[in-house]
């Protein structure tokens, strides 16, 4: 991130730990816990795919059990525990036991989180025996904090962080999150991990809703490669230790945190993007004047996720014409000939006809490390007629209350022959 993580920055009643305890070939960190010294509120979302590894389906279930004494987050990096069969179940069980007995809370009140290869038994032992040291070493500190962004990551380049924070009745609440990925990216929570601390006072339920609300305008709305990973999680603990009480009853208080959370979740995911496997630039696929939210969303998707069109861009090829197939395979009715295309700026397609444009110039402009692609359907602007769809918004899909029309943006990266090369050895 742009700035320094220092002790004003972490929210009050957490602590942080992180080890290398032997899941990772290369010695490097591979062990992280987050505690919270009281219970806490939690709330989470969790990948759609319907192949899901053994600690998501354990932490959803704690995660409906204990959402009001939640105490911590253990994630193991180095091994996804996917596809592991009744043992991984019974790893990811006998880990949120031995959290428990170094905190002296309940196994359900453990978030149980991993990374890695799927298929590979857990080596869990290795986990149990870093975990004593582990809790005795954790403390409320940048250091610590900045040990578990790195303790997470796979084939990250760069561990991924940021911060926040509202008045609220003159008291200050923080908010610090962290993040992992790079490959296998395309949240429909909705590999992905991201954590989350608050000092607020809030209720599960209201904080599930603020989460669920963010993460549709952030993490929900990136993509490096289409692929939606066995273990994507969010997960987020408010300690309380603030004392700013957040509630439905206080419409402005609920506003400033939910921006707040938003501002970290945004940060994050963009920053994922950013560190996509091999990528050299991110773009941002915006669909304008379509007829709904979700025709937006969908041709905005396809067009990111589109390998034609990130190899493109790995290229700064100004080939306009991938991005209108994509978007004609998108499923979504248009005509042709009603469509504009802008790369970076430049206009290269109107009324169903190419455009002369300066290739050379618009060449340069896609070299930038950061792009933007402008599909328009053409779609029919009536003042007074817009409307707003709940959980859509920048980064994602966003509506003027003045237009009929839609709009939604994505964020992707460009297809580098560093993605295949990184992804072709993964395991070897």
């Amino acid at each position: 991130m742009n700035f320094r993580l220092t002790s004003r920055s972490i929210p009050r009643g957490f602590r942080f730990a992180s080890a290398a305890c032997g899941l990772k070939r290369s010695g490097r960190p591979d062990l992280a816990l987050l505690v919270s010294d009281a219970p806490a509120s939690a709330a989470a979302v969790f990948t759609t795919n319907q192949v899901e590894a053994a600690p998501v389906t354990l932490s959803r279930r704690h995660v409906r059990r204990a959402a009001a004494r939640m105490r911590a987050i253990v994630v193991n990096s180095g091994n996804a525990n996917c596809a592991t069969g009744a043992e991984g179940m019974a790893a990811s069980l006998e880990t949120a036991r031995a959290v428990g007995r170094e905190l002296g809370c309940r196994p359900e009140e453990v978030i149980v989180c991993s990374t890695g290869v799927i298929g590979v038994p857990l080596r869990v032992e290795k986990v149990f025996a870093a975990l004593p040291a582990l809790g005795q070493n954790a403390r409320n500190s940048p250091a610590a904090f900045s040990g578990v962004t790195r303790a997470i990551m796979t084939t990250d380049t760069r561990s991924k962080w940021a911060a926040a924070s509202c008045r609220i009745g003159g008291r200050r609440v923080r908010i610090l999150g962290c993040a992992k990925g790079a490959g296998m990216i395309a949240p429909r929570m909705a590999t992905m991990l991201a954590f989350l601390v608050t000092d607020a006072a809030i209720a599960p339920a209201l904080l599930q809703r603020a989460l669920r609300e963010a993460v549709s305008r952030t993490f929900n709305c990136i993509t490096v490669d289409g692929d939606t990973s066995t273990n994507d999680t969010v997960a987020v603990l408010a300690s309380g230790a603030s004392g700013v009480r957040i509630s439905s009853h206080s419409p402005l208080a609920t506003n400033h945190f939910s921006a707040a959370l938003e501002s970290v979740c945004r940060k994050l995911a963009l920053v994922i993007v950013r560190d996509g496997e091999g990528a050299q630039r991110v773009a941002e696929i915006e669909v304008r004047g379509a007829p709904s939210a979700r025709a937006a969303d969908t041709i905005a998707r396809t067009i990111a996720n589109s390998p034609l069109v990130k190899t493109a861009l790995a290229g700064a090829d100004p080939n306009w014409g991938r991005i209108l197939a994509a978007a004609g395979r998108a499923g979504v009715p248009f005509d042709p000939a009603r469509v504009e295309i802008r790369l970076a700026g430049i206009r290269v397609f109107a009324r169903g006809k190419p455009l002369e444009f300066d290739e050379r110039r618009a060449h340069r402009r896609l070299l930038a490390p950061f792009v933007k692609i402008v599909f328009h359907l053409g779609g029919k602007v009536e003042k007074g007629k817009g409307k707003r769809e709940k959980g859509k918004g920048k980064i994602g899909a966003s509506h003027s209350p003045l237009v009929a029309s839609h709009s939604a943006s994505i964020w992707t990266c460009d297809f580098t022959g560093d993605y295949v090369r990184i992804n072709a050895d993964y395991r070897t």
